[in-house]
């Protein structure tokens, strides 16, 4: 049987979760940043107690299937910019679609209505996330950032990195760099 688990991003969710199911007696197959499989089924007993558990740590036991499928959509998204060494070349729509196995339509439409925002402006939001990161990182120059982020064109990337935070991004990196030096300097 296969669990969701909202807001695990790190080894240390992953022990709290794994500690948490044997507390119940619960024998678990895998688990993974999102998702936990365990040899049993959940008695409702269990799943509110283990509900109520992770709550504690912070975690969120997904119940309903379109919050598990948006959750979804946002691991694939943030996998793909923050965690992939390269970000796909195909269509992001296309990207998304194939590894959820939904109709984009659909999966766009379901997450506007949940989220409030389009998939397109979570991307976006989490892109510049990365080139924030990359700029303060100061390995890549801003045409090398545009490339590795599919960016039709630096302006492309600079206008929309502006539309974001209201900074340019030399702008951005050069605060980056003052707060790095004031912080050595004391």
């Amino acid at each position: 049987m296969k669990l969701y688990i909202k807001y695990m991003v790190s080894l240390r969710c992953k022990m709290i979760v794994k500690a948490e199911l044997s507390k119940l007696g619960l024998h678990y197959v895998i688990v993974d940043l999102g998702v936990v499989e365990i040899l049993e089924d959940i008695t409702k007993e269990q799943h509110d107690q283990l509900k109520e558990n992770l709550l504690v740590f912070g975690l969120e036991l997904l119940d309903n299937k379109k919050s598990i499928l948006i959750d979804k959509i946002k691991n694939v998204i943030i996998e793909m910019i923050h965690y992939s060494d390269e970000v796909p070349k195909v269509n992001y729509s296309y990207y998304i679609s194939e590894k959820l196995n939904y109709d984009y339509t659909y999966l766009s439409n379901l997450f506007s209505e949940v989220k409030g925002i389009t998939i397109q402006h979570f991307i976006i939001q989490h892109k510049i996330e990365k080139v924030k990161e990359l700029l303060l990182y100061d390995e890549l120059n801003l045409t090398e950032i545009s490339y590795k982020l599919h960016y039709s064109s630096v302006a492309h990337l600079s206008n929309q990195f502006k539309k974001v935070t209201g900074l340019s991004p030399s702008y951005f990196k050069n605060l980056g760099q003052k707060r790095k030096e004031n912080l050595e300097n004391m």
